[in-house]
């Protein structure tokens, strides 16, 4: 089972591409793709939602941007922009409180304009550059 604990860094200024809640994300993120068997929502300051599948944690990322995608569809919402999910497994014990538990996958959802512009500004490079290789995925739209 691979668990994914998602956040969203919302970076388009638009009416139209609105904030969602963890409550709406995680029906939302559910009835979008058949690959999620549970999403619950959080209530944390910084992560919004968790999601389950037996997906391997790459093929889980492709999906959770599809189904991120359709769902901002169903919604209305405007998609002209770029969506990357940035992920990388917990290998260290959790903070006490936080969802984010050994070996679970922290992943930032991020909706922006420019994707290379945004990576460079948090030094993604750097960022996968100090984890192994399977720790750490990039997908992108």
């Amino acid at each position: 089972m691979t668990i994914f604990v998602l956040s969203h860094n919302l970076q388009v200024q638009s009416e139209l591409v609105p904030s969602i809640s963890a409550a709406d994300l995680a029906k939302g993120l559910l009835s979008s793709s058949s690959s999620f068997s549970n999403a619950e929502a959080l209530s944390h300051p910084h992560w919004l939602v968790r999601i389950e599948s037996h997906l391997a944690a790459h093929e889980m990322a492709q999906e959770l941007v599809k189904a991120w995608k359709q769902y901002r569809l169903i919604q209305k919402h405007n998609i002209d922009h770029h969506l990357l999910a940035l992920g990388g497994r917990k290998d260290t014990a959790g903070s006490p409180g936080s969802p984010l538990t050994q070996g679970s996958w922290g992943v930032d959802v991020v909706e922006c304009g420019n994707p290379d512009a945004f990576l460079e500004s948090i030094n993604w490079n750097a960022l996968k550059a100090g984890r192994p290789s399977d720790a750490v995925f990039e997908v992108s739209d």
